[in-house]
């Protein structure tokens, strides 16, 4: 059995950036899973093609490319969702063909995704076991013996969570630890973790990486999917990287660095990822004084036009609370917010913030910035019918019109304009609540992770929009967890710890250090 082709990529390899020591990988031998050239189309359009996949018994594989270069739908093929309209797959030496997603995970094949399918209602101990067959006797469910067999699930983990607690009251990480715990259940053999740090913060994500690595070492083949490629460097023993749904290389993680690695997924040398800083003007748009809320403690700030502001902090900081109360979504408790030169009503909610020209782009895109059932189209015009209706008569041709613009300037990859939102990538989805927003023409534009869960390649689209919409005149304030996109991305940044302003920074003066010591409270370390 040989492994896939290595195509070199045309793309020049920076090396400015050196990769961290990977673990040995696993000795060459029979792969756990295997895509070989599998092909996949919707309606004429490629999804898939030529695309291959090789993980082995005990390595960290990273998955990488683009949103829509054809990782999720490669997946999905190797999990049974989708059947391959050409190519193999092959598990353990043997051709297979899933009928679906149970047939996969019968045969040891199980995909964690970023949404993580927990039942919030019940315990721990069933969402261990859900799907499974419960230990039983007499026809009724034999729960000590259920909650036996999940903790030996957690304890293979080395998890001590409460089997009896309601898995809704659990933490990020110990939901994620809930899911492994399942797939393990499953005996699965080979995992696939879809973006699994996504909502983690830095402790979390280096217990869940402890657990990886003991999987890994017990033999499970893991496939990894992250834009982190921090993590992919300090994490995974190889990687592939796809790019227009094709195979286009697979390496060693130490034989690559990061430069090369985003130079091979764009396709392109990526140069400079940060567009150029504009001229920021000397009119206050929106000014805040002496705000509080529930987490945020007298913030005071003035943005300007054409300004883009960045905001961070670590979590829990009250950095997102601060833009829900701008944006109208959650009530200040004291304090006055000016647009213009109007003072904004201390209980103004979304819509008359909206009518104020403050608009938000929300974190968590999937539950509260589109309608994922419902096309590109009515999500666009759902949030916009006063541009597109009068006297409570909806235009069609003026709905065609915005839309048309917003995919056309945001460079949305759809089929039409009546794709559902939710079939469309990670990075699309967040083009799509941009462009419902831009439709509306802001003063203030206010985005709460605007790059959370997209790859660089479409960071780099929008960095360079925000860019543009500041230079157009409007004041873009964004709340970021990453250091080098808010020193990047940004004219000046305002750190945010225990629900106040801890430090200001000019960001062409700015350095992570810095505004690391401004995260933690501390004073200056310059």
């Amino acid at each position: 059995m040989t492994e896939p082709a290595e195509p070199t990529s045309s793309s020049p390899a920076l090396t400015t950036t050196t990769a961290a020591a990977a673990p040995a990988a696993a000795a060459p031998g029979p792969f756990a899973l295997e895509a070989r050239d599998v092909s996949k189309h919707f309606d004429g359009v490629h999804a898939l093609q030529g695309a291959h996949l090789a993980v082995r018994p005990g390595e960290i594989h990273a998955l990488l490319g683009e949103n829509g270069a054809g990782k999720s739908t490669l997946i999905k093929v190797v999990t049974g969702v989708y059947a391959p309209d050409g190519g193999t797959v092959v598990r353990d030496g043997e051709e297979v063909q899933f009928t679906g997603v149970r047939a996969a995970n019968r045969a040891g094949v199980v995909a964690l995704y970023q949404e993580l399918s927990i039942i919030p209602s019940i315990s721990v101990a069933e969402n261990v076991l859900l799907g499974e067959q419960m230990p039983s006797r007499g026809g009724l469910v034999s729960w000590r013996r259920m909650r036996q067999r999940a903790r030996v699930h957690l304890q293979r983990l080395n998890q001590r969570i409460p089997l009896d607690l309601l898995a809704g009251e659990l933490s990020p990480v110990q939901q994620t630890m809930v899911s492994v715990a399942r797939a393990l259940a499953t005996d699965a053999k080979v995992l696939i973790l879809d973006e699994p740090t996504a909502s983690l913060t830095d402790t979390e994500i280096r217990e869940l990486f402890v657990v990886l690595r003991s999987l890994r070492d017990e033999g499970v083949a893991i496939v990894y999917v992250s834009h982190r490629l921090e993590e992919v460097f300090e994490l995974c023993d190889r990687l592939t990287i796809m790019r227009n749904g094709s195979h286009i290389t697979t390496k060693d993680v130490s034989a690559s660095t990061i430069d090369e690695v985003i130079s091979t997924m764009v396709g392109r040398d990526p140069g400079s990822l940060y567009p150029d800083r504009g001229t920021v003007t000397d009119q206050v748009t929106i000014s805040v004084s002496e705000l509080q809320g529930r987490r945020v403690k007298d913030v005071s700030f003035s943005a300007h036009a054409g300004e883009v502001l960045g905001i961070g902090g670590l979590a829990g900081s009250g950095r997102s609370e601060l833009l829900r109360i701008l944006a109208g979504a959650q009530q200040q408790t004291s304090g006055t917010i000016t647009v213009g030169d109007r003072a904004v009503p201390a209980r103004a909610a979304v819509p008359q913030m909206l009518e104020a020209g403050v608009a938000l782009v929300p974190e968590e895109r999937r539950s509260q910035g589109v309608v994922l059932g419902a096309t590109i189209r009515d999500n666009i015009a759902l949030a916009n019918i006063p541009t597109v209706s009068t006297g409570g008569l909806v235009s069609g041709a003026r709905i065609s019109t915005i839309v048309e613009r917003g995919m056309r300037d945001l460079q949305i990859k759809a089929h039409s304009p009546r794709q559902p939102v939710g079939e469309l990538s990670g990075g699309n989805q967040q083009k799509v609540v941009l462009a419902k927003m831009l439709a509306r023409r802001p003063k203030v534009l206010l985005m709460d992770e605007p790059t959370r869960g997209i790859d660089v390649g479409t960071k780099a689209e929008i960095y360079r929009l925000i860019r543009q919409l500041a230079a157009g005149g409007t004041t873009v304030i964004a709340v970021s967890s990453e250091l080098p996109e808010l020193i990047g991305m940004s004219d000046r940044v305002l750190i945010m710890h225990e629900g106040r302003v801890s430090g200001e920074v000019d960001a062409a003066d700015a350095d992570e250090e810095v505004l690391l010591s401004y995260c933690y409270g501390k004073a200056d370390v310059r």
